[in-house]
């Protein structure tokens, strides 16, 4: 029975009745080949679920370590010239906006600014005289045309009367003289009969007495005419007087106009005062420096030293305003916009701060240097360029102030 049987087969081995297909689908190099197959598909398979997150991460920012720290430095210098009598604080010293830096003697603004003072008083005592005589003088130059246009009406009065009397002084002289010769007639013949005693002494006497009396009155008749002649000259001239003060009253406008330009020099004199006298107080005040901002003190003063104005004293750095300028390339800068979040990580402490995107400079950092490139010079070799961005660090970032302008620090922003 043993005879019969026929020899067993290895488990793997086909029989011989096994098709050829079945033997070349569970053969090793076929079980090889299919897990070779599941392994790829598994590793792709991976790659697939762990690269593309990955992808999508490193995607999703832009980095550069070309990237600083930033702020406005604040140069405090003098505006008046001086001895600086008081300095009030140290080297790296924190001060706060409105803290008082340096003093500058006061004595001579002190003693510049009384003199402005009496100085505009004076000039607005001035002034105010001025105005007061402006009204005064229009009223008076008014009334005065008036008077002196009565005065020529006067003076033509007196002088009509004037010549009356001398017309009347004159036909007194000639009637004085008319009866002078009438007594002086009567003289001689009372004297031919006195002589030959046909009359007697007495009436030649009377004759005698009125010749004399006759030729007195002639006098003084010739002497009221001569009166009346030079009182006729007085209303004359009153006259011309007259005229010429009417004459004079008639620039009454223009002294009234020179007396108002005068108010109005007055005027600007008290302004231009007044403006002197401002001045001398700010130059009082500024014999106090004190701090723009808040910030730390780089100070180069000292006691004793004479400051010029605009001579630099003192530097404050506003730590609490940093900033930072993150130099990309500008093949970094396709989906780099404003507002986006940023993260700033500084070698000194190791700490990351957020922030984002304030803005994108206008031109390539180069173009701002001092004597920037020229590319058109027939060797052109082509650079990437970088463009300063500012990023601005989120609020109380920063409240410790531990980050200093000039720091490199290393700047990543999210695109997405």
């Amino acid at each position: 029975m043993a005879e019969n049987a026929s020899p067993s087969l290895p488990e793997n081995q086909p029989s011989a009745g096994s098709t050829p297909l079945l033997q070349g689908k569970y053969s090793p190099a076929a079980r090889r080949k299919r897990r070779r197959n599941l392994v790829i598909m598994f590793g792709v398979l991976v790659l697939i679920v762990v690269g593309l997150p990955l992808w999508r991460y490193f995607g999703s920012y832009e980095s550069t370590d070309d990237a600083q720290i930033d702020v406005h430095l604040y140069p405090v210098s003098a505006r008046i010239s001086g001895y600086v009598i008081r300095v009030n604080v140290n080297d790296n010293q924190w001060v706060e906006k409105g803290d008082v830096l340096v003093e500058i003697d006061p004595t001579d603004y002190q003693v510049a600014l009384a003199q402005a003072q009496a100085n505009l008083a004076n000039a607005e005592a001035t002034a105010r005289s001025l105005n007061i005589t402006v009204p005064i003088t229009s009223v008076n130059t008014t009334s005065q045309l008036q008077f002196t246009a009565s005065g020529i009406e006067d003076a033509r009065a007196a002088i009509d009367a004037a010549q009356k009397q001398l017309a009347a002084a004159h036909q007194q002289v000639e009637a004085a003289e008319a009866n002078d010769v009438k007594a002086q007639d009567d003289l001689v013949r009372y004297k031919l009969l006195v002589d030959k005693r046909e009359v007697s002494q007495q009436i030649y006497d009377q004759a005698l007495a009125t010749a004399k009396s006759s030729t007195a009155n002639v006098a003084a008749a010739k002497a009221n005419e001569s009166a009346a002649q030079q009182f006729v000259q007085q209303t004359q001239s009153r006259l011309a007087q007259a005229n010429a003060n009417h004459e004079y009253a008639k620039t009454a406008p223009q002294q009234v106009s020179s007396t108002k330009d005068r108010a109005q020099a007055a005027i600007a004199d008290v302004e231009q005062k007044r403006a002197l006298l401002q001045q001398a107080q700010l130059n009082l005040q500024y014999t106090k420096i004190i701090a723009p901002v808040a910030g730390e003190v780089n100070k180069t003063v000292v006691v004793g030293l004479n400051v010029q104005p605009g001579q630099q004293m003192l530097t404050v750095v506003p730590l609490e305003e940093v900033w930072i300028t993150a130099n990309f390339k500008e093949t970094q800068m396709k989906h780099m916009r404003p507002g986006q979040r940023a993260e700033i990580s500084v070698d000194l402490s190791g700490r990351t701060y957020k922030g984002q995107v304030d803005s994108v400079a206008g031109a390539t950092g180069p173009l701002f240097s001092v004597l920037p490139p020229e590319n058109a010079t027939g060797n052109y070799v082509k650079i990437v360029q970088r463009i300063p961005v500012k990023v601005v660090l989120d609020p109380g970032e920063n409240r410790d102030r531990q980050l200093r302008p000039g720091m490199s620090v290393e700047s990543k922003v999210y695109l997405r």
